[in-house]
């Protein structure tokens, strides 16, 4: 679904793909050569960097936050194989309820939250979630326009827990027309909104090693590195389908597979 790239939908003849092509990702303008030793160094891919309000945006729907780039990282995060479920350094504190609220989004957003949300409550973990109303959330869900590009288009974007144990606070979910149709299906922004959550409680993409195998294209690998991601024990070291974490969405519904209930229950 990633997303992220990404969380990305193919538009036309592609539209099972997520992610934009090589070409139309290396944009990197405004971004300092060391801003993006730091972001490989971190195991990401430095392809189409974009600086955003709360950091910058890698992969096509990640945040990074200065916190986490100038954090020390050295030797916490091991990649290991290449299609597998991998969790940040960071986590969320449990036990934990995690307060939701969406604000100035229509009613297929709100309803595609609840549908997020009643997924992860329905597995009995340590984490549960409550969308509210009014109050301060611990993760607000709000809009941004954006349309396509190079036949793709961004459908949200999340960041990672921080260091004090709290998820990320903000998903931005894509308001323009082409991003959900003029009709959004609940069950596909329910989708998108949980694969986001995923990342805002500690998740990386499954193949964040080789997008290819959910975005389609060429084979993209991020490179080696001393860093990147954490392999959560007893989930597989080979391609898994499906996945609620995959890099690309398949523009559907797709909720979590029996690996990523396994990657859940052992985190929270």
């Amino acid at each position: 679904m990633r997303k992220h790239l990404l969380l990305a939908l193919c538009i036309g003849a592609f539209a099972t793909s997520c992610q934009k092509k090589d070409a139309d990702n290396t944009n990197t303008d405004n971004v300092s050569t060391a801003t993006l030793a730091k972001i490989k160094t971190l195991g990401f891919g430095t392809d189409g960097v974009r600086k955003v309000e709360n950091g910058y945006l890698v992969e096509g729907d990640i945040v990074l936050t200065d916190e986490l780039l100038n954090g020390n990282n050295e030797n916490k995060l091991l990649r290991v194989a290449t299609d597998e479920q991998y969790r940040t350094t960071n986590l969320v504190s449990k036990p934990r309820n995690i307060r939701v609220k969406v604000s100035n989004l229509g009613n297929a957003f709100i309803v595609g939250t609840d549908t997020a949300l009643a997924r992860y409550n329905a597995l009995g973990l340590e984490l549960t979630f409550t969308r509210i109303t009014t109050g301060t959330a611990d993760i607000n869900i709000t809009g941004f326009y954006q349309g396509p590009s190079g036949g793709y288009i961004t459908l949200g974007s999340a960041g990672f827990p921080t260091g004090s144990g709290n998820p990320y606070n903000s998903i931005l979910m894509n308001t323009h027309p082409q991003a959900y149709g003029s009709s959004p299906n609940i069950l596909y922004v329910g989708s998108v909104i949980q694969h986001e959550i995923g990342h805002c409680i500690g998740f990386r993409h499954t193949d964040f090693a080789n997008r290819s195998y959910s975005c389609g294209g060429a084979a993209v690998n991020e490179g080696a590195s001393n860093v990147g991601a954490i392999h959560i024990p007893g989930t597989p070291t080979g391609p898994d389908p499906n996945s609620w974490m995959l890099a690309c969405s398949n523009g559907g519904n797709r909720t979590f597979n029996a690996n990523d209930k396994i990657a859940l229950y052992y985190l929270y």
